[in-house]
């Protein structure tokens, strides 16, 4: 899409969750270069206030240390919002963790689970619950960033897929109880090379190879733009036809038969 086709997000207010590193870095920077105004909620703090000093837009950034899985610390964040900026247009709930390793369900201790399920469910829900209101003032939207996780699975991801998968669901739960008033929506991004959008204490050479491009479809591992891209178009007007769906954002990964000799 020519740059002047792009979506402008001028006088736009959006909450990034997990923005500070990663994918959610990636969203933020995106949208700040459409003019959006963005709040980052994210628990690290290290990573938070580096981010916000070094990409030096103090008038339409702000950091808000935020642990999703706490409703008091999601209320502050979306009153931060307003407060800040007055209004809130749109919500991308992109915070969440990943497996730590891969253990089988019978050993998997019940406050790991509940854990991956509070942080990558119900703080996207949490997130939901207390901006709903001010977004449907502006006729706003929601992204959730998902994964591939929620369609396909590796051995012992139990806690991650079922997390996912939830959010999938949450989303086309939401879209028709909000028909009308906002509209939701889901990215769900396969291999996506994070490696240049963390902080300084935990950047880290990828050493992708020649074999791991080769195997997407598209010809090479995702950048965070790929997904950034398309959570702009989704949270912009001229998606306004699109809610309840979920985007697979892999390139073509999921769509490859894989034959073993």
């Amino acid at each position: 899409m020519p740059m002047a086709m792009m979506p402008d997000f001028t006088s736009k207010t959006i909450v990034v969750t997990g923005g500070a590193q990663g994918i959610g870095r990636g969203v933020v920077e995106y949208l700040l270069r459409r003019n959006a105004s963005v709040v980052i909620a994210d628990c690290d703090v290290e990573a938070g206030e580096e981010l916000a000093a070094s990409l030096k837009v103090p008038e339409r950034l702000s950091f808000i240390p935020t642990d999703i899985g706490s409703e008091a610390e999601v209320r502050a964040c979306i009153e931060h919002a307003l407060s800040r900026y007055g209004w809130l247009d749109g919500l991308v709930n992109n915070a969440g963790i990943a497996n730590s390793g891969r253990i089988p369900v019978t050993e998997v201790r019940l406050e790991d689970w509940e854990r991956m399920i509070r942080i990558n469910l119900t703080g996207a829900f949490l997130m939901v619950k207390h901006a709903a209101s001010h977004l449907e003032r502006r006729r706003g939207a929601i992204v959730n960033i998902a994964s591939t996780r929620a369609l396909q699975s590796e051995p012992h991801t139990e806690a991650y897929a079922a997390s996912k998968g939830g959010l999938v669901a949450l989303t086309h739960a939401l879209a028709i109880s909000f028909s009308h008033r906002i509209r939701v929506n889901a990215v769900l991004p396969g291999w996506i090379d994070v490696s240049g959008l963390r902080k300084t204490s935990q950047q880290f050479d990828p050493h992708l190879t020649e074999e791991d491009h080769r195997q997407h479809p598209a010809g090479r591992v995702g950048v965070p733009n790929d997904v950034a891209a398309l959570v702009a178009y989704l949270l912009a007007e001229e998606a306004g036809f699109i809610t309840g769906q979920s985007f697979v954002v892999d390139g073509g990964m999921s769509k490859k038969m894989i034959y073993v000799d």
